[in-house]
């Protein structure tokens, strides 16, 4: 029995020990990259790859290199809701909040997704149906894009090179390359901006947050109906939204430190 229960935790702490080398890394590893990397033997690797695979913990890219699941993420939404970062921020939303009265969101970035980790509910009689758990793609959405401006440029080529564009709307940006000069401008003003691209009638002004090492990495959107939250409107709350990613990292980094 007792044998049993060590060899668990040994095919476990393997199991972990693989998610973590895939985790940690800036690009995208393929299997001979976490060979490299891992003390385990070819054929066990394999297996625990392929397990994890198949569990949703790990997710084969079409470049066959591998990166975190969804299923993580799942997991993932259910821990932020009790976690400091959220707790940090959640004042700051609310002030957000009520300095638009639009609806906020709060974000992370995982791959090439963002999973929303909180929301504030607009005042208004047309609100937003987004859930917190809920994934968007990054390319084209507000929060996604201010995420993404945050990450150092080889972790940003390589999430970049990861992202298969869908054209939701007309507006949604359709390629690497347009997306590359949005981020451009997006660190140049310190705000990202979604405009009808991820939902036709939906409009966001975003701002990046994150650790000051960068290995955490979020935003935090101003989210309302088009015909409410004109393109001027969005542009005057730019300052206040940047402002509140601002004292956020500034809270994370006094709260949080070392951790963040």
């Amino acid at each position: 029995m007792g044998k049993t229960r060590e060899n668990s935790t040994g095919t476990l702490g393997k199991a972990l020990e693989v998610v973590q080398i895939i985790a940690s890394s800036p690009v995208p590893l393929r299997f001979t990259d976490v060979l490299k990397l891992s003390d385990q033997p070819r054929g066990t690797l394999h297996r625990q790859i392929s397990n994890l695979v198949e569990e949703g913990l790990l997710e084969l890219n079409r470049d066959h290199s591998y990166g975190l699941g969804l299923r993580l993420l799942e997991f993932a939404s259910r821990a932020w809701a009790g976690n400091e970062f959220r707790t940090i921020a959640e004042p700051h939303l609310q002030r957000l909040h009520e300095q638009t009265g639009e609806t906020v969101h709060l974000g992370v970035l995982r791959g090439i997704e963002v999973i929303y980790l909180d929301k504030v509910e607009s005042r208004q009689s047309v609100r937003m149906y987004s859930q917190i758990g809920n994934t968007a793609p990054v390319y084209c959405t507000g929060v996604g894009k201010a995420a993404l401006s945050a990450l150092p440029d080889d972790e940003l080529q390589a999430r970049i090179a990861q992202i298969e564009f869908r054209r939701f709307t007309p507006r949604t940006l359709a390629d690497a390359g347009a997306l590359q000069q949005e981020i451009a401008q997006i660190r140049a003003e310190g705000n990202a901006y979604d405009r009808e691209e991820h939902e036709t009638d939906i409009c966001c002004v975003a701002a990046p947050i994150h650790s000051h090492n960068r290995h955490f990495v979020a935003g935090i959107s101003v989210t309302g109906p088009a015909y409410r939250i004109t393109p001027d409107i969005l542009r005057s709350w730019a300052g206040i939204t940047r402002a509140a990613a601002a004292a956020i990292m500034a809270n994370m980094a006094t709260q949080l430190s070392p951790r963040a």
